[in-house]
């Protein structure tokens, strides 16, 4: 499945086959005694990832290791695995810091088949040479999952909802009548490690694009304005407040939004394209929908869904010869043969390669729907963010002072002053 206006890159002849070994061959290739040492980035693919591995091995004789990194915890898995004598050969490389971090390890992968495949460039990193450091393998869109006939049940209608104002409108009718309804508006919004990405990175893009918009980001500010906050606030306090837990709760975890969600128990889950597998299990595609996070800035009526991608393949360069090789015909595996391509879908959604098998995931159907009625894409600028573990990890702590009752200046702070600090300390 491929999202419409993604530039089509020139189409491979059939001689690129002949190319010589050194840039990677076609259908596997001589691999001599390399291997393959995947970390996964998605805990969520790990299990089809496992068996693919599986079945290359099966295939090609060549070793391919998955090792998946628990949820918020990948830059200290890769930090540690990349220390090993036996360190990845495949990696996450997804934005300009960690770009600055590891480029020096990443492998140029400019002219390699692989890269010839892509159908965009738009995803790709480079550094400050212009070398490849790492190219992107999927294209994901998040905003509001809707269960439409929950919303249906409660009398409204996706056309009902079209900026922030109306979902403020909805969700709180929903709320006031939850008991009777039987389910709420919001699912829970933990602030754990497994959840508070959702909102110290994916809501909290929502200001950082905004602002981005209006000032004309080409790479990450020293500073923010903060211009966007009350907008993040807003929407802060619509999930706090029509959902059915205590916000001074969220803080100590054990939450579970996807399961909530799977219950009926409400209506909206933040969430993105990824969840399409888990869901569709309980759901026909009739019953779900995904709708921007709206936030109550000036025309976001005309705003689509928050796409991009943080998935983007590195290889380390610090691989053996042999492995390097198998690495890249181990990737050129993966984005054209049948069974690297499905599950490429299954897993990761819109893939932007020349092979491409259809995922038939209702969330990226909606992304391409916006986009085809003129709507705005909301461009992932959370990528900017500078030591973005030590950043996040400041706004959970001001976020759980809020929620247990604190002032909003606390937030204001940890976002503005926040990255300040952390982009001195990255830049130092």
């Amino acid at each position: 499945m491929r999202m419409r206006g993604w530039k089509r890159a020139m189409a491979l002849a059939p001689a690129l086959c002949l190319l010589p070994a050194l840039l990677g061959g076609c259908g596997g290739g001589e691999s001599g005694e390399g291997s393959v040492y995947w970390l996964n980035f998605k805990p969520e693919a790990d299990a089809a990832l496992q068996q693919i591995a599986k079945t290359y091995t099966r295939q090609t004789g060549v070793a391919v290791k998955v090792v998946t990194a628990a949820a918020g915890s990948y830059n200290e898995t890769l930090t540690a695995e990349m220390d090993k004598s036996a360190a990845p050969t495949l990696f996450v490389v997804g934005s300009a810091g960690a770009v600055e971090t590891w480029g020096s390890h990443c492998y140029d992968l400019r002219d390699t088949p692989v890269y010839r495949r892509l159908t965009t460039d738009t995803f790709n990193l480079t550094d400050s040479e212009g070398r490849v450091c790492s190219i992107g393998y999927c294209y994901e869109s998040y905003g509001l999952i809707v269960n439409r006939a929950l919303l249906g049940q409660a009398g409204y209608t996706l056309e009902d909802i079209t900026d922030f104002q109306s979902l403020k409108a909805v969700a709180d009718d929903i709320h006031a009548r939850a008991d009777r309804l039987g389910f709420d508006a919001f699912t829970s919004s933990g602030m754990d490690d497994s959840s508070s990405w959702r909102f110290t990175g994916h809501l909290a893009n929502l200001p950082l694009y905004y602002e981005s918009a209006q000032d004309g980001w080409t790479q990450a500010p020293a500073r923010l304005t903060g211009a966007y906050l009350d907008n993040f606030k807003a929407v802060w306090d619509l999930y706090l407040t029509d959902c059915a837990y205590d916000p001074a709760t969220l803080a100590t975890g054990g939450y579970d939004a996807q399961d909530e969600f799977l219950k009926g128990q409400a209506v909206f889950y933040q969430n993105g394209s990824w969840e399409y597998a888990a869901l569709s299990q309980v759901y026909s595609d009739e019953e779900l929908a995904m709708i921007p996070i709206y936030c109550g800035v000036d025309g976001e009526e005309n705003a689509g869904l928050c796409s991009g991608t943080e998935n983007c393949w590195a290889v380390n360069a610090d691989a053996s010869p042999a492995s390097i090789q198998a690495t890249l015909d181990f990737m050129d595996w993966m984005v054209t043969s049948p069974e690297g391509t499905a599950v490429m879908a299954e897993q990761f959604g819109a893939i932007p390669y020349e092979d491409a098998a259809e995922s038939g995931n209702v969330f990226l159907e909606n992304a391409e729907d916006y986009l085809a009625q003129g709507r705005y894409n909301v461009d992932w600028m959370f990528q900017y963010t500078p030591n973005v573990d030590a950043w996040r990890a400041g706004l959970v702590s001001a976020m759980n002072q809020y929620d247990a009752g604190g002032p909003w200046d606390t937030v204001e702070t940890a976002f503005v002053s926040g990255w300040a600090s952390q982009y001195a300390a990255a830049n130092s």
